[in-house]
């Protein structure tokens, strides 16, 4: 199968029963992409495919074919950290570091498809990445100040 992941193009042989967070840190080494509750229901796991969220403990290798993903690992412009995660540092909006790569994820997904989000928007689309450490309120504020320090905000 071949798909390109963080931009990098992968040719690569895959089980018939591999999911993609296996793939993405067994065969290609990229751990940050944690695996919480093997469900899809934590969001912990969450990357983007063809720039849609997805449960990567969930979805099968084979079903990214071709795809383009993105991964934590891909979020930073190489050692510069994108501004969510600048934010999420300075808020406090991880802890643990077990949901954040997911957090970050689904939180790039919501600012690429809404720039300047509510409060009570960001609640909605975070909905499906919980955290048992930081009670949400640091997360809610880490996205707001990149949607400010991106120009965007309301």
């Amino acid at each position: 199968m071949h798909l390109t992941v963080n931009g990098n193009p992968h040719d690569i042989d895959v089980p018939a029963g591999r999911t993609l967070v296996d793939l993405l840190r067994d065969d290609l080494g990229l751990t940050g992409t944690k695996e919480a509750c093997s469900v899809g229901v934590c969001g912990a796991c969450t990357v983007l495919v063809d720039g849609r969220m997805v449960a990567s403990c969930i979805m099968l290798a084979a079903q990214v074919d071709g795809a383009e993903i993105v991964t934590i690992e891909g979020v930073a412009d190489g050692e510069l950290l994108h501004p969510l995660q600048r934010a999420f540092v300075e808020a406090g909006g991880l802890q643990c570091g077990i949901c954040t790569p997911g957090q970050i994820v689904a939180a790039k997904a919501l600012l690429d498809a809404n720039p300047a989000p509510t409060e009570d928007e960001i609640a909605d689309w975070m909905m499906g990445n919980l955290c048992r450490c930081t009670g949400y309120y640091q997360i809610r504020e880490a996205i707001l100040e990149a949607a400010r320090v991106s120009g965007r905000a309301r």
